[in-house]
Formats: structure tokens, sequence, C-alpha cells
């Protein structure tokens, strides 16, 4: 039951296995497939000539189309080009709550300024000096929960009716968050001025 085969058996096992010789395919014979447009037969030749040999080929070509994918970011996030931005930065929805942030003043974007000259204030030693940058920051603090609020219940009315058929989640925590960052620090940088309407 276990015994290897006879050198017969082999013999004609490989005479009935054997191809049988096939005749040369006349040339005006259909090949039973269509012919590739060039673009996806040189896309298939690409892709096979640059497929890495091992590992450290590998890691060091996916470093690289991360790296040229990053600086491809970079740049779209200078000058707001939509087809390279990061996935959260992405869309119209998206897009109109940074211009309508980027078109008004709020009191948040102030927030480190102020917050560096209150800390100077309580360093003082005079104590009507202190209770006035306590007061500050409080007032600070006040105003900007107040301008955050605005915003978010004007987007919550604009998105709805400007973009019914997108999906407004989480544009207002977006457009909020863009606030506390100062004017010339946002990315993607502002694409409109002051005043402007969005």
């Amino acid at each position: 039951m276990f015994r290897s085969r006879s050198k017969e058996e082999q013999a004609a096992a490989a005479k009935v296995t054997a191809p049988q010789p096939q005749q040369p395919r006349d040339p005006q014979a259909p090949k039973g497939r269509p012919t590739p447009k060039r673009s996806a037969a040189q896309s298939q030749r690409r892709t096979r000539a640059h497929t890495p040999a091992n590992r450290k080929e590998a890691a060091k070509a996916q470093r690289e189309a991360r790296r040229v994918e990053m600086a491809r970011q970079r740049e779209a996030l200078a000058n707001g080009d939509e087809r390279y931005l990061p996935v959260r930065d992405k869309g119209p929805v998206r897009r109109f709550a940074r211009d309508y942030v980027d078109s008004r003043w709020c009191v948040a974007e102030f927030f480190l300024p102020m917050a560096v000259v209150i800390l100077v204030l309580t360093m003082i030693r005079v104590p009507q000096i202190q209770s006035i940058a306590l007061l500050l920051w409080m007032i600070i603090i006040v105003l900007i929960v107040v301008d955050s609020a605005v915003i978010w219940f004007r987007l919550g009315k604009l998105l709805p009716q400007r973009f019914p058929k997108e999906n407004h989640k989480g544009a207002r925590a977006y457009a909020v968050m863009r606030t506390l960052q100062m004017r010339r620090l946002r990315l993607p940088k502002p694409q409109v001025k002051r005043g402007q309407r969005p």
C-alpha cells in the first residue's frame, strides 16, 4: 500500500499526462480575450518591474511613498488644494466651515497672546493688578465660550441649508477648534479675507 511505484507504472503515468502536441494557432483566429489598452499594459509592466525583491526594499519604497504623500499634503495645506488635503480637511462642508471661521474675527484666536499678558500680570506682586488679571482671565474665558456657542449654532443652521445631502458630522467641532488657532498659524491656510462672505 505504501510502497513506491515501479518504473513501468511511472512511465505509463507520464505518457498519459504528457501534453498533446498543439497545432500552431492561425494568426487570423481570435485569441479568446480582448486586447488590453496600451495604458493598462504599461501599468501592468510597471507594477511588475517595481515589485520589491525583499522586505528591506519594500520598506524603503513604502517610506519613500509616505514621504512624497506628506510633501503633497504640506503643499496642499499651504495652498488649499482639495485633492491632497488630509481626510479631516477634505470636502465642501469642511471647506465652508473653514471659510466661515476665517471670514470673521474670533475671540479665541487671541487667547494665547492674552494668556501671556495675564500670566505676566499675575507675576506682579501688587494685589490690585493680580485681581485685574484674574478678572481679565474670567472675561476672556466667558467671551470664548459665548463666541464658540454662536459659531456652533450658526453653522448648525447654515450647513443643512447649503449642503442638504452632505454629511455634517464633526464640522461644527472642526470649526470651533479652528478658532482656537491664530489666523496666520491655521492649516489649511485661510482662503478668504476677513469680512468676505464664504
